[in-house]
């Protein structure tokens, strides 16, 4: 199976994309890249990046007695453009891995990040990305239905934890301000395989994670494998 060069993961929180990266990190690289077209891969989560701001604001507020940066006192960014800026964090990371020469020839790179109507959608973030992330990119979604990111969301959240991959959540008030309407529908309606941004065709493959495979390895291997295949049909 050919390599992916970039994969975009995308999805509610809580849908199932952390699960998905920890099960490919724990199977064989030479297994990953036979069923997956995954070799070696590193992550860019926008995820640590926002939490970086609330851990700021905290330190400003609460030790320094300085007024926040980023974020109010409910935890909600300070300006709708912050989302944009954390796709331009994205993109600045995937170009230091440019640096490294022949990169992809080792390396896929998975991109991972959610976003809602409330904050702009897929539509402002898919726009947002560089075009050398678009040229080579393929998208994968986790489709779950908002019921399903709350109950999933409250059930991982961990409070002596709240900056893990694994094990962050969001307030409920929050999760269903922020992710409960998303726009994936609408973007993806024009066609059952890409999506057009800024003059790229970009191929994408919807995993649907309901009822939930992501909880168990014997279910996922097999959907990812079956995920993937789809997904090699339609590379460039």
């Amino acid at each position: 199976m050919r390599q992916f060069p970039i994969i975009i993961l995308c999805g509610r929180p809580a849908s199932g994309k952390s699960e998905v990266i920890n099960f490919l990190k724990k199977t064989p690289l030479p297994k990953r890249l036979e069923k997956f077209g995954i070799g070696e891969f590193e992550e860019i989560d926008d995820f640590p990046m926002l939490w970086t701001w609330f851990e700021e604001d905290a330190i400003l507020e609460k030790r320094m007695h300085k007024p926040r940066l980023h974020t109010d006192a409910d935890g909600y960014f300070l300006y709708q453009y912050q989302w944009d800026l954390l796709i331009e964090r994205i993109n600045l990371e995937y170009d230091k891995k440019l640096r490294n020469e022949n990169y992809h020839t080792r390396f896929t790179t998975i991109i991972e990040f959610s976003r809602g109507k409330e904050h702009g959608g897929y539509a402002s973030a898919f726009r947002r990305l560089s075009d050398a992330i678009l040229e080579k990119a393929l998208i994968v979604y986790i489709d779950v239905t908002f019921e399903e990111s709350l109950h999933k969301n409250r059930k991982r959240y961990n409070p002596t934890r709240p900056d893990s991959i694994l094990e962050h959540g969001l307030p409920d008030e929050k999760l269903e301000r922020l992710y409960k309407e998303v726009d994936w529908e609408s973007i993806s309606a024009g066609s059952p395989t890409h999506l057009s941004i800024n003059g790229h065709t970009v191929p994408y493959v919807v995993f649907n994670n309901m009822p939930s495979k992501t909880d168990d390895p014997t279910l996922l291997g097999p959907a990812l494998e079956e995920l993937f295949a789809r997904a090699q049909r339609l590379m460039r």
